[in-house]
């Protein structure tokens, strides 16, 4: 972990907080999000890889939140940070509901390819979208679960009812099927850009997509990446146009994003980190909840109160603060 000392597991321990956030809509699966807080001498960061990572995952989130909170934080470019609003696969009849709670905004990023729904669920999302927000400029997140055929048929289609998106993200799995259809829809002039997420934080190689050409945009998240500093790594390294994102955190956890977002010298896309609108409940009274089409960037004040209201259940403190032990030896 660069410039950052680590401190002893102790002193995470004792400032350890577990809390169970409620989502306004399921999204990734999740009805909740469970995260740890620790506080240090910069203030409060978050610890929250998802439960299903392993240790080893989970280790380079461990390393993004001291750097955080213990760490040097580099140079900052902005105080604020151009945000987009972000869809959950819901129904039609919910799309303006949930982007309501967003306020003002000029992008939205729309997840398809949900598990146990059609195809049809996405195009009537993305349409409904379309209707209520004609000048929003739109993207797709697909996670990985579209072939190369299906990416490009869909994204056809889309571009023949005149349906104008600003990229696809993830849209297939693996680095090859990405490069792949990058050459496909630009041989059919299809003018839609491609952007990495999970093939650039779930590889050994962070800068094999630009190596092998496979993205137009990298997504960066400051935390599976390995912290503020790490993630500005891979940006000068890869030499393609970046947006940061979130992984559904607390406002905590968004103010690292923030930072990052901040730090980079260049930023010309809207970011994905006005997810507080997501949280039926955070753990600050001043939420870093988008305002205009923007996020603030600043440390944020945990509220005790907070803490206390979404306490997280006894069996589950003890898991975290186990997971956190363990993570711990990895760093």
């Amino acid at each position: 972990m660069s410039q950052t000392t680590i401190p002893p597991l102790a002193e995470l321990i004792n400032s350890a907080r577990v809390v169970s956030l409620p989502l306004r809509t399921k999204f990734r699966g999740l009805t909740d999000r469970e995260v740890l807080l620790f506080q240090g001498p910069n203030g409060w960061a978050e610890w929250a890889p998802f439960i299903e990572y392993p240790h080893e995952e989970a280790a380079n989130w461990l390393a993004a939140a001291i750097e955080f909170s213990h760490g040097t934080l580099p140079t900052l470019h902005r105080n604020r940070i151009p945000v987009n609003a972000t869809l959950p696969a819901v129904a039609p009849d919910q799309v303006a509901k949930v982007l309501g709670r967003f306020g003002t905004f000029s992008t939205v990023k729309i997840k398809v390819a949900e598990g146990g729904q059609k195809l049809g669920d996405d195009v009537d999302r993305i349409m409904a979208v379309r209707a209520a927000y004609p000048d929003a400029k739109l993207r797709l997140d697909a996670n990985g679960k579209w072939t190369v055929d299906l990416a490009l048929s869909f994204t056809r289609a889309l571009f023949k009812q005149g349906v104008q998106l600003e990229y696809l993200e993830q849209p297939v799995a693996t680095i090859g099927e990405m490069a792949e259809l990058r050459i496909k829809l630009a041989t059919e002039r299809i003018p839609v850009m491609i952007a990495a997420d999970e093939s650039v934080r779930k590889v050994s190689d962070p800068f094999a997509v630009a190596q092998a050409q496979a993205a137009d945009i990298l997504v960066l998240k400051a935390a599976p990446l390995g912290g503020i500093s790490k993630s500005l790594e891979i940006a000068r390294g890869a030499g393609l146009p970046v947006v940061i994102s979130s992984a559904i955190d607390s406002s905590v956890g968004l103010s690292m994003g923030a930072y990052l977002a901040a730090a980079l010298p260049e930023l010309q896309f809207d970011c994905g980190l006005g997810t507080a609108a997501l949280l039926a409940g955070d753990v600050t009274r001043e939420p870093l909840a988008p305002i205009d089409g923007f996020i603030d960037v600043r440390r944020v004040e945990v509220d005790e109160e907070k803490l206390q209201t979404f306490k997280a259940e006894d069996h589950r403190t003890d898991w975290w603060l186990e997971r956190l032990s363990e993570t711990y030896k990895l760093l």
